[in-house]
């Protein structure tokens, strides 16, 4: 049976207006993918422009100057980037191991019945906001640290050869020590979440073959889990790092807020997004606040140079896999 003009015009209309459709569509969705790309270059590029002022005033010495004195206009980004960096490698050096251990116990080794119990516990300290933790780090953790744990680190930690001058200082509670604590406990949430996914995405038959075979839990880990998932766990490291960068209101309350560069974790000490929390608001000054406007840019590169190397490292990872 042949199709009749009428039909063949139908048809013709109908694929004009699939066309049409998915042609909008699209556009509709490249448009929400390139809003990502302009509100990430809208960010920093308003950041840039509101720093022009302190970084044409200081030049290079506003990124290796540790002096910041508002009353005598001399700003310098040392100090913040100092802290940001040394209590963001505090909380990945603990966050990392514990999220592990979490991780495979909650898919290796928990009982069935636990583990959906502690699962929806660990998505519940995901939810809780940054300020309870900081309010919780200042009169619950810092009280007892300084009270029970630090005297002990600087007596009996404080006089070794290398690393005594890290662990040397007043048990104020409060300091660089404990903002990464707090920052650790903060980021084991998204990074031992991350790996859960991950490890249970492995195939059973892989893990089966390997117990088949006489390996222990270890070396199914070891040799089988991570190898097929080191890409994905890699990648939720450095999106807890990431997220330790940039907190904010948590470790304003129990890092101190002292502009002084020391070797010690036990004193207090400051960072990029807790001097912009604490300074912002009151900044009057036009070269006050440029200074602030420029932190937060370099905030914002510390970030991406970040997750720049996160993305690296896994390509290179995936380049070998193919090979």
């Amino acid at each position: 049976m042949s199709s009749t003009p009428i039909d063949l015009n139908l048809s013709l209309d109908q694929s004009r207006r699939d066309a049409r459709r998915d042609s909008v569509f699209r556009l509709a969705v490249t448009a929400t993918g390139l809003l990502v790309l302009l509100a990430l270059l809208g960010t920093a590029l308003s950041m840039l422009w509101g720093g022009q002022e302190a970084l044409q005033t200081f030049g290079w010495r506003f990124f290796t100057s540790s002096d910041w004195d508002v009353g005598a206009l001399q700003f310098g980004a040392m100090v913040p980037i100092f802290g940001t960096l040394v209590t963001s490698l505090i909380a990945m050096i603990i966050a990392v191991p514990v999220s592990f251990g979490i991780a495979v116990f909650l898919t290796e080794v928990s009982p069935p019945w636990l583990r959906t119990p502690l699962a929806s516990a660990l998505e519940l300290l995901a939810g809780i906001p940054s300020i309870i933790y900081g309010m919780w780090g200042l009169f619950v953790l810092g009280p007892y640290l300084g009270e029970n744990i630090y005297p002990w680190i600087n007596d009996h930690l404080g006089n070794l050869p290398v690393l005594g001058p890290l662990f040397q200082g007043p048990p104020l509670g409060i300091g660089m020590l404990t903002a990464g604590l707090v920052l650790a406990i903060m980021v084991i949430p998204f990074i031992s979440s991350v790996m859960r996914e991950v490890f249970l995405t492995v195939p059973t038959r892989l893990k089966e073959s390997a117990y088949a075979l006489g390996s222990t839990t270890f070396e199914v880990v070891w040799d089988v889990v991570l190898p097929y998932t080191k890409s994905a766990v890699i990648g939720g490291i450095f999106l807890g790092l990431g997220r330790a960068l940039g907190e904010t209101m948590a470790v304003t309350f129990v890092i101190g807020n002292a502009y002084e560069l020391s070797a010690g974790l036990l004193n207090p000490g400051t960072s990029i997004a807790s001097t912009i929390a604490n300074e912002f608001g009151e900044s009057v000054d036009p070269l006050h606040k440029s200074s602030l406007l420029a932190l937060g840019f370099v905030l914002f590169l510390l970030t991406f140079v970040v997750l720049a190397a996160a993305k690296f490292l896994l390509m290179r990872l995936q380049l070998r896999e193919g090979e």
